[in-house]
């Protein structure tokens, strides 16, 4: 029997083995996906970082209320207005934000910012061994396995004494955009056939800034309109609350004392999952299938009745889904979406696009009825666009592959994840995380080898 045949011949009673009655999570009032029967995310911890708001309980019912995000207690549309008020960048400050617990002021912003550029660099060896010479496929698998590799450079690799852990953060965070951008000049040079430009980091550029220059070379490869919407993005990715997928794998990781390079690992690995951070990429990809098969874009109910063909598996990838609306977590409104859409417009303005933005406008509009009239006209539930149902269309904008749209969430969340691990490892009553799975398969008696029979 050849491998296949073995692999078909087992897979049925593999598939058997983990089949689970749906009924016995409501009897044993199992929190499938550490979600309460409202839809709520289950209570596990507590955190002074990231604050997501988009319900209250009232009566211990859900009652929608407009969504706010804060970081260290400070409203992340304040954060956004202090520096867009100074028209300068940013993601440093954030960063610091989130690792202190403060923001810092003038004298202290201009030490860590230029501390920060001074880790950027990679060692050359590095990028030759771990990025160049090993073929990926995958940005964010490049990423994680060069992040692994960081820990070979670290003199005290296993050590959670807090000021370690400020440098650790301080240098995974510095390095995350160079290590994005080297991976994806490999990969577009080894799979696309594109000319390879490997650039040192400049220290005068900020993040944003040297992201772009690092992926587009040039100086005036950029306008300032595009970095500025490259910050914005890393800003509001850079928290998002202890529940998200991959903040909690990272502190799930991260309790059990783990090195922080282990740690970082899962949590790229969990927002690698499509679940978790590819949303964006299918957002733009349903808008490129609906500006294909809508004739005009401003005709209200030629695109209502498409999207209507998409919830009704009809039409794009026949998955029912308009991507880039509902959340988890927010009900009436995103306010990371508000604070995108007003600058997207502005972007496309520049790049002239505004017929997509307004295409894009047109739907957020329309879906909310669309779904009432799918649902049927009791339903209840509120829905409204996310992050990212506007930042598919910001990448495209700046001219950014879409292999890139996934890492750069991870370029900024990057600042919340080491937080997140701080917190985990500082808090004097840590204990490893380790819930409850109860056992539904039943008892089977052992059978001697001779007295087994198969198909085979």
């Amino acid at each position: 029997m050849e491998i296949n045949e073995l692999i078909a011949h087992l897979e049925p009673s593999v598939r058997k083995s983990f089949d689970i009655d749906s009924e016995l999570y409501e009897k044993y009032d199992v929190k499938r996906g550490l979600r309460n029967a409202d839809g709520s995310g289950v209570l596990v911890g507590l955190t002074n970082v990231g604050l997501v708001i988009g319900y209250d309980k009232v009566d211990g019912k859900v009652v929608p209320v407009p969504g706010r995000l804060l970081y260290r207690g400070i409203d992340i549309d304040d954060i956004v207005a202090g520096f867009q008020k100074d028209n300068r960048h940013g993601f440093d400050e954030t960063v610091f934000l989130l690792l202190t617990g403060f923001l810092p002021d003038a004298a202290e912003l201009k030490m860590f910012s230029g501390h920060m550029a001074s880790l950027r660099a990679l060692p050359d060896d590095f990028t030759k061994d771990m990025i160049l010479s090993m073929k990926g496929k995958n940005v964010l698998n490049i990423l994680a396995r060069s992040v692994l590799g960081l820990y070979t450079l670290d003199d005290k690799p296993d050590s959670i004494a807090l000021d370690h852990m400020i440098k650790q953060s301080m240098n995974i965070i510095a390095k995350f955009p160079t290590i994005v951008a080297y991976s994806y000049q490999a990969l577009r040079h080894l799979f696309k056939g594109k000319t390879m430009s490997i650039r040192h980091p400049q220290p005068e550029l900020t993040t944003a800034e040297n992201f772009l220059y690092l992926i587009k070379g040039e100086y005036n490869g950029f306008s300032k309109l595009e970095a500025d919407l490259l910050d914005l993005m890393l800003v509001l990715h850079a928290e998002h609350g202890g529940g998200n997928n991959s903040t909690f794998t990272m502190r799930v990781t991260s309790s059990s004392e783990t090195d922080i390079y282990s740690a970082v690992t899962s949590a790229i690995g969990s927002l690698k999952g499509p679940l978790h951070g590819g949303a964006n990429v299918r957002v733009l990809d349903m808008m490129e299938d609906l500006k294909a098969n809508v004739k005009d874009w401003k005709d209200e109910d030629e695109v209502a009745e498409y999207l209507l063909k998409i919830l009704n598996k009809k039409a794009h990838d026949f998955s029912g889904k308009i991507y880039g609306v509902g959340h988890a977590v927010y009900t009436i409104s995103d306010p990371r979406a508000g604070i995108l859409k007003a600058k997207a417009r502005e972007l496309a303005t520049e790049k002239g696009r505004l017929d997509e933005f307004e295409l894009y406008s047109l739907v957020e509009r329309l879906t909310p009825e669309v779904f009432r009239v799918f649902k049927g006209e009791k339903t209840t539930k509120v829905i409204s666009i996310n992050v990212d149902f506007y930042s598919g269309f910001v990448y495209s904008c700046l001219d950014i592959s879409k292999e890139l749209y996934t890492p750069l969430f991870a370029i900024g969340r990057i600042s919340g994840w080491c937080t997140h691990r701080i917190e985990e490892l500082t808090f004097s009553g840590k204990r490893i995380i380790r819930p409850a799975f109860r056992n539904v398969y039943g008892k089977h008696e052992y059978i001697p080898l001779a007295d087994r029979h198969t198909a085979i």
